[in-house]
């Protein structure tokens, strides 16, 4: 079964044209031939920028030299009102301090204790859910949300400040381009970013009111009435080299960035996840099968029973992977593949190209879950799949996600089938995520 794909473009096309298709979607804007590619160059009048295919380049980037290839200011551009010095745009050593701080929230044990509140959230996603052929992204969108606020804070998408939030990311989505055009050119720190108005007003609204929860947070904390949660943990870890805890104004940023990531990466494989199941009934009735060992009240032990979602949800990354490239930027002089590289390059790691090799897998277009049980699909697992990159800037909540993505697929397709309705195939296009271009439409009626 061959799932939806967006076009790509003809090798060759002016500046001009590539700078535009790029702006409205990053995935038709790229040349077929990077399905086959091992590292190609791109020139524009301002830097060169390679994207890399080949897996020992991923790795000598990502694994052996990550201090040598931090992560590029152009792509930090577009993010910066709503993200500020977030630990998913700081490099050298700010960043390794914030790590330091975030990772031991997300620890196996934490993942563990988090539990009960995801199993909250899948109950309330079901609740909502109602038969009929709807748009599902939305709704993926809405359960993200909640497990990010019910694990980071205690408090359910209904609660006002939970709901504002979600509500003015959505705005903040609309109004702001993937990358702005400060991105492309090589402007001074003084010179005008070109963010519109409204991303702005959004991003300074949305701090605003992360702003009043951490304020709470922390006057919780001091009285000794704080729940147990991610924000609690996150806010009493001391830095183990500098003693340092986050302020205010580093915990709004890396609560927008907890949002951001977490909520926004979840509803866009949840989204595509349900897609693939619609277009393959046969493995959709199997989820629900498996997902019979779901009780009211589901112990963490669970998962460990819900091997064939993990796969679904696996598969689901590989083909639809929500973060579809990554952009480094060489420090050094460097020699990739026998070309010369100088300092300031962007080096682009494109997770959608490398999951679709035509090198590497066997059948890349193709939806397989059962890939992830053969040896050769595991092979190409180790060395070409990376949804959450690698190395030590791994995304701090991948566990996290492949917790909750099986977990949250098997509570739906347990209680609903999931169909196509003809003439809906959803277009991938690449926003903050990769989602669809006119939304995924499914028909939604319940299991008997």
């Amino acid at each position: 079964m061959i799932p939806p794909k967006p076009p790509a473009r003809p090798d060759k096309v002016s500046l001009w044209r590539y700078f535009r298709l790029f702006r409205q979607d990053i995935l038709s804007a790229q040349p077929a031939r990077l399905y086959r590619a091992w590292m190609a160059e791109f020139r524009t009048p301002f830097f060169r920028s390679y994207l890399c295919n080949d897996p020992a380049l991923i790795r000598l980037v990502l694994n052996e030299r990550p201090d040598y290839f931090p992560k590029s200011d152009r792509i930090r551009e577009g993010l910066n009102p709503l993200l500020g010095n977030s630990v998913f745009v700081t490099n050298g050593e700010v960043w390794k301090r914030q790590r330091r701080i975030i990772d031991p929230a997300f620890e196996g044990g934490r993942i563990r204790e988090t539990f009960p509140q995801m199993v909250a959230a899948g109950q309330a996603a079901v609740a909502r859910m109602q038969p009929g052929v709807q748009e599902i992204e939305p709704e993926m969108s809405h359960a993200a949300a909640d497990v990010i606020f019910r694990t980071l804070f205690s408090i359910p998408i209904e609660h006002e400040i939970a709901a504002e939030v979600f509500d003015q990311f959505r705005a903040y989505q609309r109004a702001q381009p993937i990358l702005n055009l400060a991105a492309f050119l090589p402007l001074p720190r003084w010179f005008p970013r070109f963010h519109s108005g409204r991303t702005k007003r959004t991003a300074a609204r949305i701090r605003g009111l992360i702003r009043q929860l951490t304020e709470t947070r922390a006057a919780e904390i001091a009285t000794g009435v704080a729940p147990d949660d991610l924000a609690t943990k996150i806010m009493t870890t001391a830095d183990p080299v500098t003693g340092e805890r986050f302020g205010t104004e580093e915990m709004i940023d890396q609560v927008a960035i907890f949002f951001l990531a977490g909520h926004e990466t979840s509803a866009s494989a949840l989204g595509w996840a349900l897609y693939l199941l619609a277009m393959a009934p046969e493995v959709q009735d199997r989820v629900a099968l498996e997902a019979g060992v779901l009780t009211e009240a589901p112990d963490f032990a669970v998962m460990g029973k819900l091997r064939f979602a993990r796969d679904v949800f696996r598969e689901t990354l590989r083909l639809y992977p929500p973060v579809p490239m990554m952009v480094r930027e060489n420090s050094c002089p460097e020699t990739l593949r026998g070309r010369d590289v100088a300092p300031g390059a962007q080096v682009v790691l494109s997770p959608w190209h490398l999951h679709r090799h035509e090198r590497i897998w066997e059948r890349p277009d193709e939806f397989d879950p059962g890939r992830w049980q053969t040896e050769a699909g595991r092979a190409c697992g180790r060395e070409a799949f990376i949804p959450f990159s690698a190395g030590p800037r791994v995304c701090t909540g991948a566990g996290f996600a492949m917790v909750e993505g099986p977990l949250l697929l098997a509570m739906l397709v347990r209680a609903f089938r999931f169909e196509i309705v003809a003439g809906r195939a959803p277009v991938p296009v690449a926003h903050l995520t990769v989602r669809a271009k006119d939304g995924i439409w499914l028909k939604v009626t319940r299991r008997g």
